[in-house]
């Protein structure tokens, strides 16, 4: 029989290891759920209000008003009575539930599934694609919280949730989740969204309009169909897959209502509609949510608005066919950056994008002025000459518009003719970095390469941008940032928000914009800008046209006004032969002809009453 061994002391060693690893190990846990406890305690000590879940105010109505005080328009809905979970149609909780939270009757607030659904897709993507967020924790942030990131928050609104799911119903969650909601446009509430997108009550939503309210939930602002209609139908026809893929609704069923996009409705009463959809879109960011009726004053001129719509309409009624182009956008502001009139396409009954401020199109020599700026600030001369000849920038080789070359030529010549071989010549001896600073100095935020090409305007920006830009140049080089809103009151005659004229920072030297303005004027006399000319009027302006004619621009300027206008197609396909010396910079004459009886004499920057650059001694000796 084998002799039985005591445990060895390394035996005992392990053993005595693995007990107190297990002893600390329950120690750590029971502080740690102590600490939990205690965290989770202090933070239910600030959680907010709970009683009158039900009282639902009805959507504060905006009075958005002219510079003159003259209403423009008016949005929001007073909504009434909130909805319960029988009044709202089906189409539209089977929506909601589809694409938000599909488990929504199965879980107790906190949707585990879902979480680690969100997880995977995020970790695929290598991004946030996916949220996994209940409707019970979303209708708690929207009712209850701030939307501020921080743990904190999120821990309260988890509880807020778990309280939801133990005093409510289902319906009511929901319910109440969809009395709540913004969806765009100044539209908190299913009835409120209905009323503004569709002019009728959301017991009578059809299936399309059911998902085309159901997509914005995922972000109100961004899918808002009088923003973008085209991203706010392709997120409706996620949704009907969503729905269909549930079995609330059969395939012809979805793809009846994907095949028949959703009218939005017009209030014909309005103007300067797609002026009014960007300053809405900018409110929250002075006051936040709105909480009751406001009265919002802008910057636009109604009178100028009116010939904006004209001058566009006119343009493209004249020559859009002939030339295929099928949009235009057109924006005013003064030297200030005040914007005084804004048409974001053609027509905003059939298309509500913006094309204004949210579509980005290459430039091309529009961009020219800030290049020569920027060779001026180092040290760039106008009476300078450069050779206007075939040359290359390693394998790339900058041609001319015309494949025509003049020999030597004085920069203020190149930049009125819009040469590209010696705008690049002027970057290359600059810095494309410096062209790029002083670019970010005007206010452009698109992404910009260091490639030799960005003499050229080969990336892309907005028309507002661009703008913009010039407007530092009438108004003597100092900072401009485009503004619509100017005051913010409440129905009870608080101001909310007020923009208060401050002195406007330096950004340019005073004598370089001179002689910037200068060559500008040069461009429209006797450049390519000529067609923008207008009786009695010192213009400076400078043409745009991107490759295969996808775009052309006309930017010009007074000593009173700043007005960028953009001619193209929204799929990019090329126009016949359209430059911005020519319908861009017609429909920009037939404005300002529109205007120059009511516009001030103001001078241009630098420039005496007929255009001349103001010489001061040393300059005539040293320029």
């Amino acid at each position: 029989m084998p002799r039985k061994t005591k445990p060895t002391r390394r035996k005992k060693r392990a053993w005595w290891q693995e007990y107190r690893l297990v002893y600390w190990g329950l120690v750590a846990s029971l502080w740690a759920g102590i600490g939990l406890a205690t965290l989770i305690f202090f933070y239910a000590l600030g959680l907010p209000d709970t009683r009158d879940l039900w009282k639902i105010s009805r959507t504060p109505e905006i009075g958005i008003y002219a510079h003159n005080d003259t209403l423009i328009a008016r949005r929001g809905r007073r909504t009434g009575r909130p909805l319960r979970y029988d009044d709202l149609p089906p189409d539209l909780i089977h929506a909601v539930i589809a694409i938000e939270d599909r488990r929504f009757f199965d879980h107790y607030g906190l949707d585990w599934r879902g979480l680690g659904r969100a997880f995977v897709a995020n970790l695929r993507a290598g991004r946030i694609v996916q949220g996994g967020s209940t409707l019970t924790q979303q209708l708690a942030k929207n009712v209850f919280l701030t939307p501020e990131r921080s743990f904190k928050r999120k821990v309260q609104e988890l509880l807020l949730a778990f309280w939801l799911e133990a005093t409510l119903t289902k319906r009511d969650i929901l319910a109440l989740y969809l009395n709540r909601v913004y969806f765009g446009a100044g539209a908190y509430g299913v009835q409120a969204a209905a009323e503004t997108y569709f002019a009728r009550p959301a017991q009578e939503l059809t299936l399309g309009e059911a998902a085309l309210l159901a997509g914005l939930l995922k972000a109100p602002s961004r899918y808002a169909p009088t923003r973008d209609p085209e991203a706010a139908h392709a997120r409706a026809e996620l949704v009907l897959a969503a729905m269909r893929e549930m079995g609330r609704v059969t395939p012809e069923q979805a793809d009846a209502a994907a095949n028949n996009p959703v009218a939005i409705v017009t209030r014909s009463g309005d103007t300067a509609h797609y002026a009014v959809d960007w300053m809405l879109g900018q409110l929250p960011d002075f006051i936040g949510r709105p909480r009751s009726d406001l009265d919002v004053i802008t910057t636009i001129d109604p009178v100028m608005q009116i010939a904006a719509e004209r001058a566009v309409k006119a343009g493209l009624d004249t020559e859009g066919r002939a030339r295929d182009a099928g949009q235009a956008a057109l924006v005013v502001m003064t030297p200030d950056g005040a914007v005084r009139a804004m048409v974001g396409g053609r027509s905003y009954v059939d298309s509500q994008f913006n094309r204004a401020v949210l579509a980005r199109r290459q430039p091309g020599s529009a961009f020219k002025p800030i290049v020569y700026l920027a060779g001026l600030e180092a040290g760039l001369k106008t009476h300078e000459t450069f050779t206007d000849a075939p040359f290359s920038v390693g394998r790339w080789t900058p041609r001319n518009y015309d494949d025509d070359y003049r020999g030597e030529v004085s920069v203020k010549t190149a930049l009125a003719q819009s040469l590209n071989t010696v705008a690049v010549q002027v970057s290359e001896q600059t810095g494309r970095e410096r062209v790029i600073a002083t670019a970010r100095r005007l206010g452009v935020t698109a992404k910009l390469a260091p490639h030799p090409s960005i003499a050229l305007g080969t990336f892309e920006m907005t028309l507002l941008e661009l703008t913009g830009a010039y407007a530092h140049f009438a108004n003597g080089g100092r900072l401009v940032i485009p503004h619509i809103v100017r005051t913010v009151i409440t129905a009870s005659g608080d101001v909310l928000y007020e923009r208060r004229a401050t002195p406007l920072r330096q950004v340019i030297d005073a004598g370089d914009v001179g002689r910037l303005n200068d060559m500008l004027v040069a461009a429209v006399r006797q450049g390519t800008g000529r067609a923008a000319r207008v009786d009695n009027l010192v213009i400076a302006g400078k043409t745009g046209t991107s490759q295969n004619w996808r775009d052309a621009w006309f930017v010009g300027y007074t000593g009173a006004l700043v007005v960028g206008v953009w001619v193209g197609n929204d799929d990019g396909h090329p126009m016949s032969r359209v430059t911005g010396g020519g319908l861009p910079a017609r429909i920009w004459g037939d404005f300002m002809t529109r205007q120059a009886s009511t516009q001030a004499r103001t001078r241009l920057p630098g420039l005496d009453a007929v255009g001349r650059v103001r010489r001061g001694i040393f300059d005539r000796l040293f320029d």
